[in-house]
């Protein structure tokens, strides 16, 4: 059965994981020094949007939190970030659009840039039990603070999808791909079917210019 493929933020969710991630840790004064690390989290936030952010660097200003806290304090924290910041704002469209692929025996899978920490609750919540996402490097029951393999980002979704789609004996035949940004473009430009959905400006335009649909879910 054919492949239905998800982005997570802005698309699953009316929001971006990583950045709230950011502003919860603030807001539960675990950031020492509040006001720069708000400005680096706008700052590279920014440069998502714009198509211009240098991953690693996110990786090494995102990931320094996980090094600082052991697993049980980390799990505690991201279960009260689900409960405050990402519940309000799944989207009902969204489980219904993946409701209708689960029914229909589709597999479902969640591609994205967020880290794996951060987005498995998530995408559980909607049933979803594949997940591809930028993985922080995990040794001997830490976080190091480094990425782990390929930077689920851009191309590099390409990179972590391909050996995943051997692995699980999938294929891209028939596949669907729903997306926000303009950032995805490399991989809804593979897939059989792609949809824009609550799309930026670029992503629109394409969507437009080559006849995908375009859906809104807020």
């Amino acid at each position: 059965m054919p492949l239905a493929i998800y982005d997570l933020d802005n698309t699953l969710i009316g929001g971006d994981s990583d950045y709230l991630w950011g502003e919860f840790l603030c807001d539960e004064g675990i950031i020492s020094d509040r006001e720069s690390f708000q400005k680096m989290n706008d700052y590279f936030y920014h440069q998502y949007e714009t198509g211009e952010l240098n991953i690693f660097a996110w990786a090494d200003f995102s990931f320094k939190v996980l090094t600082d806290h052991s697993l049980d304090e980390l799990n505690k924290l991201r279960k009260d970030f689900v409960d405050t910041k990402i519940k309000p704002i799944l989207l009902e469209k969204a489980q219904s659009c993946i409701n209708n692929h689960k029914e229909k025996g589709d597999t479902v899978l969640v591609i994205t840039a967020s880290n794996t920490f951060i987005t498995k609750p998530i995408i559980e919540m909607y049933g979803i039990d594949h997940l591809l996402a930028t993985e922080p490097e995990f040794i001997s029951g830490r976080f190091t603070g480094k990425v782990s393999g390929i930077p689920c980002f851009q191309s590099g979704k390409i990179d972590n999808l391909m050996p995943w789609l051997e692995k699980n004996n999938e294929s891209l035949i028939g596949s669907y791909f729903y997306s926000d940004s303009h950032n995805d473009l490399p991989l809804l430009e593979l897939v059989d079917n792609p949809i824009a959905v609550n799309s930026d400006e670029i992503l629109s335009s394409a969507a437009h210019k080559n006849g995908w649909p375009v859906l809104d879910w807020r």
